[in-house]
């Protein structure tokens, strides 16, 4: 099984520290600065999105270049490979994948300093001069020995780490409760309601 950040929508306050601190790890390293989740808001609740790490993983299957492959435990993308694409992008379930690009100098030595295009381009057709765009998505900060940042920095503990002993744990939890839960024999399983015998 692979490893996996899970969020909490009810913890979250919507403070962004998660993407705060997801952008600094990364650019530490030489990587994308685009954080590699997005807090999203809806009416007033708000919480995090991020790559779901599929065992089946869609934006591997997709991608021409093999940028995105299966590893041991979490679905590694490597930004030299990209081409940028957007196949995975658009293959991704979740919206968890983002094209982004960090400035570089242009071709033949062409560089625009703050590149721009047009606002009523979609993000995911935008593209600028001198910017090489890469798919940017979660990779647990498998470069730090400490976990992902996001998980480290969240105020309120509405992210974690998930792995396959925290999804027997948390299974072994809801098995309990399911267990404990009174059922009366006034009170139908809504589960068997409109069956036939």
């Amino acid at each position: 099984m692979n490893r996996f950040v899970i969020a909490e929508p009810r913890k979250c306050i919507g403070c962004n520290t998660c993407m705060a601190a997801c952008t600094e790890a990364h650019k530490k390293q030489g990587l994308q600065a685009h954080p590699r989740l997005t807090v999203m808001r809806i009416g007033d609740d708000t919480g995090p999105v991020l790559c779901h790490q599929c065992e089946d993983a869609p934006c591997a299957r997709v991608c021409p270049v093999d940028a995105i492959t299966f590893g041991a435990d979490a679905i590694l993308l490597n930004e030299q490979t990209c081409i940028g694409c957007k196949m995975c992008a658009l293959a991704c379930p979740f919206g968890a994948i983002t094209p982004s690009g960090t400035g570089i100098a242009g071709v033949a030595g062409i560089a625009v300093a703050t590149p721009s295009h047009s606002a009523v381009l979609d993000p995911l057709l935008a593209w600028d001069i001198g910017v090489r765009s890469v798919a940017v998505k979660c990779d647990l900060c498998a470069f730090s020995g400490d976990g992902p940042a996001c998980v480290r920095v969240c105020p309120t503990a509405a992210l974690y780490a998930a792995d396959a002993d925290a999804t027997r744990q948390a299974a072994a939890v809801k098995r309990t409760l399911a267990a404990a839960a009174p059922v009366s024999p006034e009170t139908p399983l809504a589960s068997l309601e409109g069956l036939d015998p």
